[in-house]
Formats: structure tokens, C-alpha cells, sequence
């Protein structure tokens, strides 16, 4: 997988197409919106659907940690679909989240999804900010968030290609959802846009790389 280099607050950072940030200088890797265990909450609800996310989430963030072997890993809220979702977790998916644990340094996020799960309310770094929302962000910082779960549109000659991506300027990156289970927010809808009322460069994600295009080229969702 090639991802692709952004420089902000004067560190380097990759953005995976798998969808997570990686720090190389701090061996971080930054996550956003797991949303474990959305399907057993659905089930309650009486929606029922398979009941696979967390496991499928769970193997593709496991792939990302062999891969990049982070110190630390950063989620940033609504690592859990719900307040009750750790007491649903098949016995098998607790251990290896607690293996996961043991192995890396998490810092975990509070998000409005898993509120009275855990989680401190943002994380700074070296001018580096990480939230849930996104909030106001200090001069020569740079912020880290999720909660939006941002997808974009980019019209081709064949068709209107929508996939999930990142959205950033000089002082915010929004992370895409990692979830199995996720839906997501046009990168054109209120909310987004007026996080980037000078525009932003969105970086769509794909298989193995991202493509990058100016937030103002997104098409709108039909």
C-alpha cells in the first residue's frame, strides 16, 4: 500500500489507504471510529444483521499493527457502537483486543457513541491535537478527529466514483470511519464543509493508494 506524505505543524505524517494516519517520527498510528460491536446493538433493536463487524474490524486493524509495529495507537472515540458494547464482545474478540493492548500503548479517545466506556476527552502532542469532533484548534496546531465518517464524490467519464477518504487543510485532518459496519457523511454536507470554509484537499481512499483532489472538485451525493 502506498500512502501518501502531508506535512503539518512541522511533522511528517502518511495517510494509509486503509484509513488510518500514521506518525512515523513517534511510531503512532491514529484511528477513528471503530464502532465495535454496532451489529449486536443493532440485533437489540431488533435489526439483525451478521454479526461479523467487530471480528473484520478487529483483523484489519491487527493487519495495520504487524504492518507499521506503532509504540502507540490513537482512537479516536467511538471505538465502541455503545456504552454496553465491551460486555457484548464474543469472549474470543476480548482477547485479542487485549492482546492488542498488551502489545501497543492505545490511547483511548472518548467519542458521543461509547461515552461511560473509558476515554479522556483529547490527547495533545507537540502541537498535535486529538478529539472526537472536531473543536477549535490553537495557531500552529494541528488537529485530529473522526465523528463525521467522511465519504466524497468525484465525477469520472464513466461515472461518479463515492468512497470513504480524508479530508484536511493546514490545521485539521478528519479521518475517515475504520469500522466494518459504517456508513458516512458527504464531504459536501454542512457539517464537513464549514470545518473548511478556505477549502481542503481530500484524499480518497482506494485498495492500496489514495487520490487526491481539492475539496471544492468533490460532486455533490445524488
Amino acid at each position: 500500500m502506498n500512502a501518501a506524505p502531508i506535512h503539518r505543524a512541522g511533522h511528517r505524517f502518511m495517510l494509509d489507504p486503509a484509513g488510518v494516519v500514521i506518525w512515523p517520527a513517534r511510531r503512532t498510528l491514529i484511528v477513528a471510529d471503530l464502532h465495535l460491536e454496532k451489529a449486536s446493538a443493532s440485533a437489540a433493536r431488533g435489526s439483525l444483521v451478521p454479526p461479523y463487524d467487530t471480528r473484520t474490524t478487529l483483523d484489519r486493524l491487527a493487519l495495520l499493527l504487524r504492518h507499521y509495529a506503532p509504540e502507540t495507537v490513537i482512537a479516536l472515540g467511538d471505538s465502541f457502537h455503545d456504552a454496553a458494547g465491551p460486555a457484548r464482545l464474543a469472549t474470543e474478540d476480548a482477547a485479542r483486543l487485549a492482546r492488542l493492548e498488551a502489545a501497543h500503548r492505545f490511547v483511548w479517545i472518548a467519542g458521543n457513541h461509547d461515552q461511560g466506556v473509558g476515554g479522556m476527552e483529547s490527547w495533545h502532542e507537540d502541537h498535535c491535537v486529538f478529539r472526537h469532533e472536531a473543536g477549535e484548534v490553537g495557531a500552529g496546531m494541528v488537529e485530529f478527529s473522526g465523528h463525521f465518517h467522511p465519504r466524497a464524490r468525484i465525477a469520472t467519464r464513466a461515472a461518479a466514483i463515492g468512497r470513504p477518504c480524508f479530508v484536511t487543510d493546514q490545521h485539521r485532518v478528519l479521518l475517515p470511519s475504520f469500522g466494518a459496519y459504517t456508513g458516512g457523511l458527504d464531504v459536501t454536507a454542512a457539517p464537513i464543509r464549514a470545518l473548511f470554509p478556505r477549502g481542503g484537499q481530500v484524499f480518497m481512499l482506494s485498495r492500496d493508494r489514495v487520490f487526491a483532489f481539492p475539496l471544492a472538485h468533490a460532486a455533490r451525493a445524488a
